[in-house]
């Protein structure tokens, strides 16, 4: 790739730095938000990036604070922060409406900026999408010590497959409350693509189809992939994803023909 080895830096909505790569190219652009304690130079933005230079399309990707090398510590974010820096990031960098791409906790973020900027999203593509994971899989699954440890010390630290354990806090959890799209309406004006992976045993394929049925759109689709887990960053899973983003540029073509 030819990217530049240093990233390249904005002041974020709260005033510490944010980190990003930036590809100019052909509208609509995609951007990359990636999932928790992810960073911008993860396994699928950097396949995107590639494929952004390769295609001629812009694309964006970026960490958010206390992710990456942006400033901040994680264990000062919560999800409100992180779709604000994300808003922050496509209203700054970005020119009309993009195709968000969102893995994970970069699912619910997506669905976030959905609802907060309809107007800049051409279309939504989701990988193992998490949407309300801190109240539904975090704190349903929290046992009362590990309940009570987060109430006495502020937080608790969760065991990862990815490297170091997750430290939650109070706060995360709290205001994770303050940030569910399952409960309300969440509509979508534009393509959507949701893809699942069967074996994903840290976002169940029971998320995705919740999250399929939830949604209120003229053209949303999922799709399992049989035996995929929740990395779904090998060459088949990659070349989905990329599959996912034509359709759904396809599908944006066709409407504007149809407008014409």
């Amino acid at each position: 790739m030819s990217n530049p080895v240093e990233p390249k830096f904005i002041n974020g909505p709260r005033g510490g730095k944010i980190a990003y790569h930036k590809t100019d190219g052909a509208n609509p652009g995609v951007v990359f938000l990636g999932g928790l304690m992810s960073d911008m130079t993860g396994t699928k933005a950097a396949f995107l990036q590639n494929w952004a230079e390769e295609t001629g399309r812009a694309f964006l990707r970026f960490d958010y604070s206390g992710h990456g090398t942006s400033d901040e510590a994680f264990t000062d974010g919560t999800i409100g922060k992180w779709a604000a820096d994300a808003r922050h990031a496509i209203e700054q960098l970005t020119e009309g409406p993009q195709i968000i791409v969102g893995s994970s906790m970069g699912g619910w973020v997506s669905c976030l900026l959905i609802r907060a900027i309809p107007q800049h999203i051409a279309g939504f593509v989701g990988i193992a999408a998490a949407p309300d994971f801190t109240e539904d899989s975090m704190w349903a699954q929290f046992s009362d010590d590990q309940k009570a440890q987060l109430e006495r010390k502020g937080i608790v630290h969760l065991p990862s497959d990815y490297g170091d354990p997750y430290p939650i806090t109070k706060a995360f959890i709290e205001d994770g409350r303050d940030q569910l799209v399952l409960r309300t309406p969440l509509k979508a004006d534009f393509p959507v693509r949701l893809l699942q992976g069967s074996d994903d045993t840290d976002v169940l394929p029971s998320v995705a189809q919740r999250l399929f049925e939830h949604m209120d759109g003229d053209d949303i689709r999922l799709t399992l992939v049989k035996g995929s887990d929740h990395r779904f960053s090998n060459a088949t899973e990659l070349g989905l994803i990329r599959k996912a983003i034509h359709s759904v540029t396809e599908a944006i073509r066709q409407t504007k023909g149809a407008q014409k």
